[in-house]
């Protein structure tokens, strides 16, 4: 039981270190002027889901799942 905890934890301070890199790594949210004049209706505004910055919310979403998961099962007391 004992290295499966080590496991674990290893695995959980490798995912808290890429949830915080990919976090920093997005872009803002504030669209700013641009979409007053319409211009976030243009291809990569409609297309995000296929860019870098789609790529990046996805691994955000999947990374803090794997987080939350993590983080109860190493607190649940069985490892005690």
């Amino acid at each position: 039981m004992d290295i499966l905890k080590i496991v674990l934890t290893i695995l959980f301070v490798i995912d808290c270190i890429a949830l915080s890199a990919i976090i920093l790594l997005q872009e803002g949210k504030s669209a700013g002027l641009g979409t007053i004049s319409g211009v976030a209706d243009t291809y990569w505004g409609q297309n995000k889901g296929r860019s870098m910055e789609g790529a990046l919310v996805k691994s955000t979403k999947f990374l803090a799942i794997l987080f939350i998961v993590l983080a109860v099962v190493l607190n649940l007391g069985v490892f005690n």
